[in-house]
């Protein structure tokens, strides 16, 4: 982002978080961050001018055409790992930072919970409202964290609608925001979640957010991980050499895309009966 500033259409950096934690859970260990680089990777944020938005004003100012601030940037986390309050929230709550937390309902900890699904602690719902009060759009993943685009009808309906109606009741007003499980989606898909009455959705291909090339309801995030130093962090945001950064994670995503096309193959003959 250089010349781009303020335009209405320019290529905007949104940044994919998962849990923020010195000990996170093996199954979350490579798409976390510690504290300490989190804080960092804010601070860089700061000095360099960004102006951080919530998913829904990106989405808005796009949609009616309206000039965006300085050096626009999004701060997303995805699934609701309990360290986003304990280390996330204080560092954007210093800078004056917005940013969305995309949350999956059934891993949340209280009522609604399924025993065993998540990975890791995860936020309460307490907790939840407190990021919500200080900023922190709360926007839809799904209710149980489900590839989506393997789903038959049914299933589908059932973890859009679900979590959009748990997020009303706890938070009394519904997610604007969806970001799909793993990146996963299809036209399918994305036609559900507008229809669920989600107003944008994020998905992941590791590249800049560009009205101009892509669906309201398939934004392009920037995977942030816990080997991404703060050089890799500085080019992510910048929009300096992402293909490069990420041209492995390309090749397999081109790989494993072929497999699930063929799952949901097998998986429309079986519901046909055939």
């Amino acid at each position: 982002m250089t010349e781009s500033d303020g335009r209405r259409d320019g290529p905007v950096p949104i940044l994919m978080y998962h849990a923020v934690a010195d000990t996170p859970a093996r199954a979350t260990r490579g798409l976390s961050v510690t504290p300490a680089a989190f804080a960092a990777q804010m601070a860089l944020l700061g000095d360099r001018g960004f102006t951080p938005l919530g998913t829904s004003a990106l989405a808005s100012a796009w949609r009616e055409g309206r000039a965006l601030p300085r050096r626009p940037v999004l701060i997303t986390f995805d699934d609701g790992y309990e360290g986003v309050h304990r280390h996330a929230l204080p560092v954007l709550k210093g800078l004056g930072f917005a940013s969305t937390l995309f949350v999956s309902t059934g891993w949340l900890r209280g009522e609604y919970e399924v025993p065993g699904a998540a990975l890791d602690t995860m936020l309460d719902w307490d907790q939840v409202r407190e990021l919500r009060d200080a900023g922190t759009e709360i926007g839809g993943h799904s209710h149980t964290h489900p590839q989506l685009d393997q789903l038959g009808d049914k299933r589908l309906w059932f973890e859009l609608l679900r979590c959009r109606e748990i997020l009303h009741d706890e938070l009394g007003a519904p997610p604007a925001s969806f970001a799909y499980p793993y990146g996963y989606s299809t036209r399918r898909v994305r036609q559900a979640v507008r229809t669920a009455g989600y107003g944008s959705a994020l998905a992941v291909g590791n590249a800049l957010a560009d009205p101009r090339r892509q669906s309201p309801y398939a934004l392009a995030r920037v995977t942030v991980r816990r080997n991404t130093g703060i050089e890799e962090f500085e080019r992510l945001v910048e929009g300096r050499a992402i293909a490069r950064n990420f041209a492995g994670d390309r090749v397999l995503t081109q790989g494993y895309s072929l497999v699930r096309r063929a799952r949901r193959g097998v998986r429309k003959v079986r519901e046909s009966g055939v």
